[in-house]
């Protein structure tokens, strides 16, 4: 089965399952594809790059986590969030390509090094759908 979603750009809004504020994914304009802003690959997963913190962390496989947590006698303490995403989005569209590599559409998540799963909550546009 295809689900469909919309394809995601610049200043798209996500969510990590372990951070505690949405963050906007950066997409840099290389491919020259645009719909209202640069359109995003499956490819765009790179920490500070396009994966920006989501303020603090709250993931107990995080070792600055663990650590603080600890100080604090077992009182979950969140710390700053630094995502590892070290793995592409995934599944991204099956029949859309960006400059070779298959578009990010709003359905697709990508994993944190530190467990979290991170989604799309707002693609950066509503009006292109891709599979």
């Amino acid at each position: 089965m295809i689900t469909i979603g919309q394809l995601v750009c610049a200043g798209a809004i996500t969510n990590c399952s372990f951070g505690m504020m949405p963050s906007t994914l950066n997409v840099l304009p290389m491919n020259q594809v645009n719909s209202t802003t640069p359109a995003a690959t499956i490819m765009d997963h790179k920490p500070l790059v396009n994966i920006i913190p989501f303020g603090l962390c709250t993931s107990m496989s995080n070792p600055t986590v663990v650590a603080a947590t600890t100080a604090a006698l077992g009182v979950l303490t969140p710390q700053p969030c630094m995502p590892i995403t070290s793995t592409p989005w995934l599944p991204g569209s099956t029949t859309v390509t960006i400059g070779k590599l298959p578009a990010l559409n709003s359905t697709s998540s990508c994993t944190c090094q530190w467990g979290g799963i991170i989604k799309i909550a707002n693609p950066g546009q509503l009006t292109v759908n891709i599979p």
